[in-house]
């Protein structure tokens, strides 16, 4: 099995397979991720030529360092078995990722780890390489959400998927991603989001937030967007080119932020060594930091890194 690297996954751009066009334009814009699609934005009598389009794609090429991921129907559907065999046989060296809908049950996973595995068997793919998105959209899922996570090895992304989730509970809205009426006091989705990030963080996967439809309103996906990111997701489903740049930006560490996070662990270095004093609580300027400190400032700077980063303040050790 593959050692999993997990890539930054800051803005992950919807494309509709039925739409060569798209699928075209969408290489050549700044999102981290692509997910090329054939569920919900494809009408069922197109899946099929959309299965080629997707394939035609990936093997043409261009799509530079974005994750490529294909968004297959869900299990309860007649579609999912052909979109995985049709997709993988046809372009499996230049996918990185399936993206499994509607996921209720750890089962569901382990049924796309067989086939993916047999498939990678017979074309000659190293075994685990190609990755799973679980994407959790209903009671069910949420219930389950440890166990999918820990279905299958291939699991590098839980995904909020809003609009499905919030018909399966009966929230009382029309408007994704936004708080329902006379819900005036907190936020209606922190429970679910936290759910989906303590599954995610407890065993090594990312967590990525679900769309926000109202696509003109960049102001508004900004802010529904600085919810999941305060709380620690790694990044946001964006629907049109607009929303790529705010995605870049909320999901990334500000440059002060990593400056300062950087210049922790390279003090803590030096305090905690030999050379340094080998102590465990020191001062950085008028901050006390410890282990917890560096703990903290990890997270920051991985982020900062996979976002692409330079350090503008470098941190000197104090001379003798």
């Amino acid at each position: 099995m593959t050692e999993q690297v997990l890539r930054s996954r800051r803005s992950c751009l919807a494309t509709p397979g039925s739409n060569p066009r798209f699928l075209a334009k969408a290489k050549g814009l700044d999102a981290d991720q692509v997910f090329l699609d054939l569920e919900d934005s494809v009408a069922p009598i197109a899946k099929p030529d959309a299965r080629k389009n997707i394939v035609a794609a990936l093997n043409e090429g261009g799509w530079g360092n974005k994750l490529r991921v294909v968004r297959v129907n869900d299990w309860t559907t007649e579609w999912t078995y052909a979109d995985v065999i049709e997709v993988v046989s046809g372009a499996g060296a230049n996918l990185d990722c399936i993206m499994l809908p509607k996921v209720q049950t750890a089962e569901q996973v382990v049924a796309l780890d067989l086939l993916l595995t047999q498939l990678e068997k017979v074309h000659g793919y190293e075994p685990g390489r190609i990755g799973i998105e679980a994407q959790i959209e209903n009671a069910l899922g949420l219930t389950n959400v440890n166990a999918i996570a820990t279905a299958s090895p291939r699991v590098e992304t839980i995904i909020f998927g809003p609009a499905d989730f919030m018909a399966s509970i009966n929230m009382k809205s029309l408007v994704v991603g936004e708080q329902p009426p006379g819900y005036d006091v907190g936020d209606a989705y922190h429970y679910i989001l936290m759910q989906i990030l303590m599954a995610a963080r407890a065993h090594g996967k990312q967590a990525i937030d679900g769309p926000y439809l109202q696509i003109k309103e960049v102001d508004g996906f900004r802010r529904v967007a600085g919810r999941s990111a305060a709380l620690g997701f790694d990044g946001k489903w964006v629907l049109h080119p607009d929303q790529i740049a705010a995605a870049n930006e909320v999901y990334s560490p500000r440059q002060e932020d990593y400056d300062h996070a950087e210049n922790i662990l390279d003090a803590y270095d030096n305090y905690t060594s030999a050379a340094g004093g080998a102590r465990g609580a020191v001062m950085l300027g008028d901050e006390m930091i410890d282990e917890a400190s560096r703990k903290m400032a990890l997270v920051i700077s991985a982020k900062g890194r996979a976002a692409g980063l330079t350090r503008t303040d470098i941190w000197q050790p104090p001379a003798d």
